[in-house]
């Protein structure tokens, strides 16, 4: 759920920072997943040939300063939404993780702009979201949220991509609007019984003391080395640490601690993701038939691979699951090309025909 939870834990393994290539595991492969990921690889290869895939190529990478001058606002009732929005077409909705904001994102637009609309905002207590004080700020109120975005952006339906506590609002939103859900992409998050992960919860007890942010927020700002190291976020989330930017550092967590109110709101967010919002609705997640992709990273203690194959059998849709060998939580990040190979694949755009299931909304 957030980049923050382990650090309750006493001792924290140390991340390797030799640079491997990542390679899909093969332990526990079922023949679902084998044929799934072979023809994903193998367009995958292809899309990499072509001009399609060539987002990669021909659009200027997005960084800070791109994402922060793109950014746009919507002023809805709940809240006034921060979110960046690339390309057109059928949408694809991108749910960030905690405490992370829509920047997590940037180089799945980059490579996904030429096939869908693609959307990332900042919820709410997050990123650069403008909430008004007294707005209750949960996992339910993030999905009110997303609703209201998309309807004023008169978007119907969506892929969703979610990672992190941005799986779990991204569940919840599937249960509540199932017809606005073409497609679901998940990866490691909260699922079903963890929801929260056990080491979150001290956390939680920090912020119903409002000391989440000064605890842990603010150091990583005044020392970034921290944020890159062992017990900082870096090293409990990223798979390479050590490639933390500084600007990257700022643009998540400076947010966060302008304001009271802003602190505040993030305690509040934090306290409610300490409550289980997925036991109930098991049966949904059951009922919805849509196509359905995992891709989980396996160096993740926070969000075992074990509720990835919970999240494959009780999704009748799903595709299977992709296990990404020493990738860790926030690994999407990291690695935009497997994200991006997975989505095309979900979505069922072939590499010789770039612009198919791109028609309008």
């Amino acid at each position: 759920m957030c980049a923050t939870h382990a650090l309750a834990l006493a001792t924290i393994e140390s991340m390797t920072k030799k640079h491997t290539r990542i390679v899909q595991g093969e332990e526990g492969m079922t023949r679902r997943d084998f044929l799934y990921s072979s023809s994903a690889v193998a367009g995958a290869a292809l899309l990499s040939q072509t001009p399609a895939y060539a987002g990669t190529a021909d659009v200027k990478p997005i960084d800070a300063k791109a994402f922060h001058a793109s950014r746009k606002f919507a002023d809805l009732p709940i809240s006034r939404v921060a979110y960046v929005e690339r390309g057109r077409g059928l949408a694809a909705l991108f749910v960030h993780g905690y405490p992370l904001n829509g920047f997590q994102w940037r180089g799945a637009l980059e490579r996904l702009q030429a096939h869908r609309r693609c959307i990332a905002p900042d919820v709410m207590g997050l990123g650069y979201t403008q909430t008004l004080e007294g707005q209750p700020i949960s996992p339910e109120t993030q999905v009110e949220m997303l609703a209201m975005l998309l309807d004023s952006l008169h978007i119907d339906a969506v892929d969703l991509v979610g990672n992190d506590s941005g799986g779990l609002v991204s569940q919840l939103f599937l249960a509540k609007h199932p017809h606005r859900v073409r497609t679901l992409l998940l990866t490691n998050c909260d699922v079903d019984e963890n929801n929260p992960p056990a080491s979150f919860l001290p956390f939680v007890e920090l912020a119903k003391k409002g000391l989440l942010v000064d605890r842990f927020i603010v150091p990583h700002l005044d020392d970034k080395q921290l944020a890159r190291s062992p017990k900082g976020m870096g090293g409990i989330a990223y798979t390479y640490p050590e490639t933390l930017t500084d600007e990257v550092i700022e643009t998540y967590f400076r947010p966060l601690v302008e304001t009271p109110l802003r602190k505040s709101q993030l305690n509040q967010y934090t306290v409610s993701l300490g409550t289980n919002e997925l036991v109930a609705i098991r049966e949904n997640l059951h009922e919805w038939k849509g196509p359905a992709r995992i891709v989980w990273g396996l160096k993740d203690t926070i969000f075992p691979a074990e509720w990835a194959e919970w999240l494959d059998r009780t999704l009748p849709g799903s595709r299977g699951v992709r296990r990404v060998d020493g990738a860790n939580l926030f690994f999407p990040e990291e690695m935009p090309d497997v994200i991006a190979e997975e989505a095309l694949g979900l979505w069922g755009i072939s590499p010789w025909h770039p612009k198919q299931a791109s028609s309008a909304n």
